[in-house]
């Protein structure tokens, strides 16, 4: 038993260590790991498996996952849209659907198609929010002002997320040509910010996030030539009009685009807005998260029939989040018709990182003499922020691979 136990603290050392780590054959290495799951097919069939059945923290790689269900439900083509209504007393009505890609470029086009359709002035910006319900709350999201911890909305602005720049000469600027300083972002910035520099934060709260959006909107509509009454007085309320809106904008970008994106920088924010969206039946509800999670345990249970698994949110943030190395390759495979849109490394690699502390993953593709190979790896433990990924390189090499359970039980 005792060396048994200076056997398992050995490898815990190699695994942790990054120097000794890259000195390692990356296989040998998580074979040796206690909390890592390993499964790689190759033609369809397991070549490489370690505690494929344990379930593990799956961090962001479960966007695969959310990625999946949101084509299955919505398309490829896919798109949220927005709806703005004009009332006799001229104020602007904005109806949020939750559109997670309301970047100050799309407010752009916003801007331009009110004017387009003879808006000229409005005497005051009203926001209805009203499509997720007031208590939304995302498992796993902290208070930390990072961008990856932003508040989710009907209606946001760059992914509810503000940056700011200070310098000697030009003093509080905006960090982005695109996006003009308001209100609230000069007040984040006297709060974030201290001397000189550049800071990007999220805006924390639900409240904060839809009155930074009304003031967004205020300064692209007057940039575009439209008149507003006050731009720093956001309002708040509910449509309860029955007319056809005055503009309804679809997002430049479908969910194809939204999904590459989403991979690409792994954001949260889109992730959770599509996870809630998926909740909605068209009744009108307001949608909560506990409907999204019932929604997805149906979708999940009609499509794969699973059992033992957890799914709390569609980002990865919660640790209450719970998939097998074999339910993830399941979904990889599923994934393999929208391959393109998952991050590439190096040419040999197509797949999703997920990164917590003390938690490192990676489930996607690799090339193999040729052909795309499904492969996923969980790791619950401390290790080199490196080996993942030379897992997988290791794993596209075209050499024969070496089998990392033996004649041991994985």
């Amino acid at each position: 038993m005792k060396f048994r136990l200076v056997l398992v603290a050995f490898a815990l050392v190699i695994a942790t260590s990054p120097v000794l780590a890259k000195q390692k054959d990356p296989l040998l290495t998580v074979k040796e790991l206690p909390q890592a799951s390993l499964l790689f097919e190759e033609n369809g069939k397991e070549v490489l498996s370690k505690g494929a059945d344990k379930p593990m923290v799956p961090a962001s790689t479960l966007k695969l996952l959310t990625a999946l269900a949101a084509i299955d439900k919505l398309g490829l083509d896919f798109r949220f849209t927005t709806d703005f209504h004009v009332d006799a007393k001229q104020q602007l009505w904005v109806i949020g659907s939750g559109d997670p890609f309301l970047v100050s470029e799309e407010l752009d086009l916003i801007a331009e198609a009110l004017k387009q359709r003879g808006l000229r002035k409005v005497s005051n910006i009203v926001l209805d929010g009203s499509r997720y319900g007031r208590n939304l709350h995302v498992d796993g999201r902290t208070n930390t002002d990072n961008p990856y911890d932003a508040p989710i909305s009907a209606l946001a602005a760059n992914f509810n997320t503000v940056a700011f720049k200070r310098s000697k000469a030009k003093g509080l600027y905006q960090a982005e040509p695109q996006t003009p300083l308001t209100r609230t972002a000069r007040e984040l910035a006297a709060i974030k910010l201290r001397g000189n520099g550049s800071n990007r934060v999220n805006l924390q709260t639900r409240e904060r996030a839809e009155t930074y959006f009304g003031e967004l909107l205020a300064a692209k509509l007057k940039q575009a030539g439209i008149k507003v009454g006050n731009p720093d007085r956001i309002l708040f309320a509910k449509w309860k009009g029955s007319s056809r809106p005055f503009y309804r904008h679809a997002n430049s970008r479908n969910l194809s685009s939204l999904i590459k994106s989403m991979m690409a920088s792994s954001s949260n924010f889109i992730a959770n807005s599509l996870f809630i969206t998926m909740a909605d039946k068209g009744n009108g509800n307001a949608l909560e998260m506990t409907r999204a999670r019932a929604g997805m345990k149906r979708w999940i249970d009609r499509t794969f029939g699973w059992k033992n698994y957890a799914v709390l949110e569609g980002s990865g943030l919660s640790r209450g989040n719970k998939l097998s190395a074999r339910q993830m390759l399941e979904v990889v495979k599923a994934f393999e018709p929208y391959r393109e849109l998952l991050p590439r490394y190096k040419g040999k690699v197509r797949a999703k990182t997920g990164t917590l502390k003390g938690v490192s993953c990676y489930a996607g593709f690799v090339n193999r003499k040729g052909e795309w190979q499904p492969f996923c790896l969980l790791i619950n433990q401390p290790v080199s922020g490196s080996l993942r990924k030379r897992v997988a390189e290791a794993m596209a090499d075209s050499g024969k691979l070496p089998s990392i359970c033996d004649s041991v039980k994985c």
